[in-house]
């Protein structure tokens, strides 16, 4: 990586635990493209609610190549983001989900759909010795 991986807590403590947990991942991505840029991840601790915990929110912003790519976790869509280690998990899958989008696109693997036939029958005539019997279909061959 060009700039070294850039980790903001908000609103919350720094976390030694936390942060080696998002550099592991950090250098997983790496591993899998060598190409990253720059990595900035931001953990932040919002809405405290004295019955529901304390949600997390996630937002990784990735720099590669000709783009960005960004992921972000918010506690609204998920109970599951009251632990910081789900939240930081599922905002990783989801940015290296991405990741693996935007290599398909470099290396040219998109999807091709099947092309549709490019000719059409005009007209059939069955061999002279192919006898036709109602009730019966016979192909030319």
């Amino acid at each position: 990586m060009q700039i070294p991986v850039q980790i903001v807590f908000r609103d919350m403590k720094p976390s030694p635990a936390v942060e080696a947990n998002i550099r592991a991942r950090v250098e997983k991505l790496e591993r899998f493209y060598g190409r990253i840029m720059s990595c900035r991840v931001v953990v932040e601790q919002r809405h405290r609610h004295a019955n529901k915990g304390n949600p997390f929110h996630v937002r990784i912003d990735l720099r590669v190549p000709n783009d960005e790519l960004v992921a972000s976790r918010d506690p609204a869509q998920d109970q599951a983001h009251a632990d910081a280690y789900v939240t930081i998990r599922d905002a990783f899958d989801a940015i290296h989900r991405q990741l693996e989008d935007y290599v398909r696109r470099q290396l040219g693997e998109i999807k091709a759909h099947e092309a549709p036939p490019n000719g059409h029958a005009v007209e059939f005539e069955p061999r002279a010795s192919t006898a036709c019997v109602p009730g019966k279909h016979h192909l030319a061959g």
